[in-house]
């Protein structure tokens, strides 16, 4: 029987495979198979997945519509009890929005060593 990952584990793991822009892999090593995927209510970018696979279509069907990268950053993560946030900034340009600036916070939660849920403000 392997260990569960603590809160600060995942999110080292989690920002070692982000400086590197490895979103898919994030989904696929370290969430929950029930994993639910929220932005704002009144996003015109995002909408709400829940489920792995529902949740990878997501960043897939958005990634396939990016025509272009300006920029890219992803801060530290902060951790505390059973969740850790992160600050993502992205500019680029996307079908059928145009050239787009995101500054968000990024809120993970983590339930026995997997995130359980992500939920984005900007």
């Amino acid at each position: 029987m392997k260990n569960t990952l603590t809160t600060q584990e995942v999110a080292a793991r989690f920002n070692e495979l982000a400086k590197q822009e490895k979103w898919f892999e994030i989904q696929d090593e370290l969430f929950a198979e029930n994993v639910k995927s929220v932005d704002p209510e009144h996003s015109p970018y995002f909408g709400y997945a829940e489920g792995k696979a529902a949740v990878r279509k997501k960043g897939e069907d958005f990634v396939s519509r990016i025509k272009e990268v300006h920029s890219l950053y992803t801060g530290e993560p902060v951790v505390t009890g059973n969740h850790f946030a992160v600050v993502r900034e992205k500019d680029f340009t996307v079908e059928p929005h145009g050239r787009i600036r995101i500054h968000q916070i990024m809120l993970y939660e983590v339930k026995d060593g997997q995130i359980v849920l992500e939920q984005f403000f900007y």
